[in-house]
């Protein structure tokens, strides 16, 4: 039997492919491993999955060498924004081969951007269409930040520069304004930047009474770990938040998800302490000028008003005299009819007295005497009948000229 060593085969194997697979080709694949190597190299493993994703449905190791790699990958991330990374879908043109000792392999000779980015963009869309459906995508939005925002809670990473910006913006402004401001610490790179966000997220929403506004901000960072922030998680926890939330991720390229289901979107850490800063300085310019408003209000009724007591102050004397005029008449009527009142009241009294006057004269025990009457007393009393006498009772007659003693015999 015919036989052959193991690198006598490998040694076909990479006859025949170099035979029958001599140029270059692109290919469609997913990053499941990458590994920069201190040479300057950088070695990659793709896959391809099934519809669902979990299921390969090929694999292969391809290795991106030094010079190839310090053109490639200045380039994709000055297109994409983004670094090569676990996940991301890329078109490489690679060529086929194969090493009696390391096998099979793809030899990556150049990149088209444009791919990852449309692909970056299709994830994007589906995520957005997601929260469209699952109706949170403006809720946010719907939420209204109060005139001045003065407590605000800031989720970033504590040593993150945009964070010292964002804070150094509004403790320093032209202002003098003062604000509340409590950091609660998260990740903003990395593959925890999800997890740890929403648990910042949950923390503020335990104090939401605290706070007016929380604002995201990351700085300092590379543009090209922005996809932390295309998160469907992520979004849904903003989208719901029940304060408005304000992202300042650092950037200007197209927004994250983050930034689409967020309030309001600022391009930077600072730009985000500017926004806050403006509206309160809207508020105090609105205060000013309110008060100026009520202040030249006040002014103008109480220049009103002085004209208008000028004005009565001036009338006064005529007003007076004429109301004096009046009321002396009317206290000439009063006293007319009381002078006329007293006048009836008196003839009426004096004819009364008069009435009483002939009364009492008529019933004069003097005027009766001298009518030829007489009152005849018996021992001093009066005598009204003869049958009150006795014989020998002395008598005493009063008439009107005088009186007579006399006795009975």
């Amino acid at each position: 039997m015919e036989s052959m060593t193991l690198l006598e085969l490998n040694g076909r194997v990479k006859s025949s492919l170099q035979f029958s697979m001599p140029d270059a080709y692109w290919v469609q694949a997913e990053i499941s491993g990458i590994s920069p190597s201190g040479q300057g190299h950088c070695y990659l493993e793709l896959v391809q999955k099934d519809p669902t994703g979990r299921t390969f449905l090929a694999k292969a190791k391809a290795n991106i060498w030094r010079g190839t790699w310090m053109r490639l990958k200045p380039y994709f991330e000055a297109e994409t924004g983004q670094t090569l990374q676990v996940g991301m879908k890329v078109l490489l043109q690679v060529s086929v081969t194969f090493h009696e000792v390391y096998g099979y392999s793809l030899v990556v000779l150049d990149i088209d951007p444009t791919y990852t980015m449309g692909d970056m963009a299709r994830r994007r869309k589906e995520i957005l269409e997601q929260l469209a459906r699952d109706g949170v995508i403006g809720l946010n939005r719907e939420l209204e930040i109060p005139a001045l925002p003065n407590r605000i809670a800031v989720i970033s990473s504590a040593t993150a520069a945009g964070w010292g910006d964002f804070r150094n913006q509004l403790e320093n402004n032209l202002y003098g304004f003062r604000f509340y401001v409590k950091l609660f610490p998260a990740l903003m790179q990395g593959d925890d930047v999800e997890r740890s966000v929403i648990s910042a997220l949950d923390a503020v929403a335990a104090r939401r009474d605290d706070f007016d506004i929380v604002v995201i901000i990351r700085g300092g960072g590379a543009v090209s770990e922005l996809s932390c922030f295309d998160s469907y998680n992520l979004a849904y926890n903003i989208a719901n938040f029940p304060l408005p939330v304000i992202t300042g991720i650092g950037h200007e390229r197209d927004d994250t998800v983050a930034d689409v289901v967020a309030h309001t979107k600022v391009k930077t850490p600072t730009a985000a302490a500017e926004f806050i800063i403006n509206m309160a300085l809207d508020c105090a310019q609105e205060l000013e000028g309110l008060t100026r408003r009520m202040s030249d209000a006040i002014t103008g009724r109480m220049n009103a008003e002085n004209v208008r007591l000028e004005r009565l102050s001036q009338k006064l004397p005529s007003l007076f005299a004429v109301l004096k005029t009046r009321q002396e008449q009317v206290l000439e009527n009063y006293m007319m009819r009381s002078l006329t009142g007293i006048r009836n009241i008196l003839t009426q009294n004096t004819h009364k007295l008069e009435l009483f006057e002939k009364s009492l004269s008529g019933a004069d025990p003097v005027q009766i005497l001298r009518k030829g009457y007489s009152i005849t007393r018996c021992n001093g009393k009066v005598v009204t009948g003869a049958s009150d006498l006795n014989r020998g009772d002395r008598l005493t007659t009063v008439f009107a000229d005088g009186k007579v003693e006399s006795e009975i015999i």
